[in-house]
């Protein structure tokens, strides 16, 4: 039996996250109240991932992700979940170590086949990171989730962090913007063959590159784009950094698919939910259309490292991402003294 996964989806991929204004209410008063000095990195940030020393030359990088189906493919569903889960431990400048998989599926509604190859994939792509899947949990819920549990290691002076930009510093997206677009597209049945060629080519390459970045010291931050958009995590490092950002909205590595339905209408409602959220820190130039506002507030499942260098560290950064086959990074901006703004030009 053929089952459309997307059928039990409110909001696929990284579309389902909770709007960003509606995060920080929640998470205005951490329950955290003393932080120990070995943890490095905590809730203060929105960093990608918890890091916490061990001894002088190791720290543990730990986070979670998971979400609902954004493709009907199974097999292609865990890939993109396990994908997008392992990034954050790349982001912080760490290499994954292993994993523990997060499953909550309808079992009077999906066959038992299907959540094999849900989690086939996850294992593949784990597979692929060299690590194993060490365990997990699983409920019985009303939509199918998938992710995991992904642990890494870095070295405590490597790690990358959000607070970390500098004045003058280059802004480096390593893969190019538009899943959500086309997640909306695959639902409305308009998406081509070769847009979810496309969409499957991003969505399941790890950001291996994140480790590399960790060290080399003319990088000063990363994050990756995920559920806010582009505009949503750039503010995250513009706020923990003290800084401004101006993007080059013609330098953005766009998905050409992505661009045609956007253009024609199609776009998620998370793209709505970020603007209302945070588009009063968005200073968009006077000619920006609204399909361009859908662009850099597309919710990305599995997104591409966005990084802040010195200029003259750029093309060591994006000869490392050409030599793990991102061939889209592409210099997309700078970071300025002022108010933690972004302005699109």
């Amino acid at each position: 039996m053929t089952v459309k996964l997307t059928q039990f989806s409110h909001g696929g991929g990284c579309g389902c996250k909770i709007a960003p204004a509606v995060l920080s209410r929640l998470l205005a008063e951490s329950p955290l109240k003393t932080v120990p000095a070995d943890l490095l990195v905590g809730v203060e940030t929105a960093d990608d991932a918890a890091v916490y020393r061990i001894n002088d030359t190791q720290a543990v990088v730990a986070t979670t992700d998971f979400f609902t189906p954004i493709v009907d493919d199974p097999f292609d569903f865990g890939r993109i979940a396990a994908t997008n889960a392992l990034s954050d431990v790349y982001a912080m400048g760490g290499k994954p170590i292993f994993a523990l998989a997060l499953v909550g599926m309808p079992l009077d509604k999906l066959p038992e086949d299907t959540i094999r190859q849900i989690l086939a994939g996850g294992e593949s792509i784990c597979a692929e990171a060299g690590i194993p899947i060490a365990g997990g949990h699983s409920i019985d819920v009303v939509e199918p989730i998938y992710g995991l549990v992904g642990i890494g290691l870095v070295h405590p002076a490597h790690v990358k962090k959000n607070a970390g930009a500098q004045d003058g510093d280059a802004l480096i997206l390593g893969k190019p913007l538009g899943i959500g677009i086309l997640s909306a597209a695959l639902k409305k049945g308009e998406l081509s063959d070769e847009g979810y060629a496309e969409m499957i080519r991003w969505t399941t390459k790890l950001n291996v590159t994140g480790a590399r970045l960790a060290e080399m010291p003319g990088v000063h931050a990363v994050t990756d784009v995920t559920g806010f958009g582009l505009a949503g995590h750039l503010l995250e490092i513009c706020r923990a950094s003290r800084l401004s950002a101006t993007v080059e909205f013609s330098k953005l590595p766009l998905i050409d698919e992505a661009v045609r339905h956007v253009r024609a209408g199609t776009f998620t409602g998370a793209s709505g939910r970020n603007w209302a959220s945070y588009g009063s820190a968005v200073s968009p130039a006077p000619t920006f259309e609204v399909w361009q506002q859908k662009i850099v507030t597309d919710p990305q499942t599995s997104g591409g490292l966005l990084v802040a260098c010195a200029p003259e560290s750029v093309e060591e950064v994006l000869a490392a991402f050409r030599a793990d086959g991102f061939d889209r990074a592409s210099v997309v901006g700078a970071f300025v003294a002022g108010e933690p703004l972004v302005t699109v030009i």
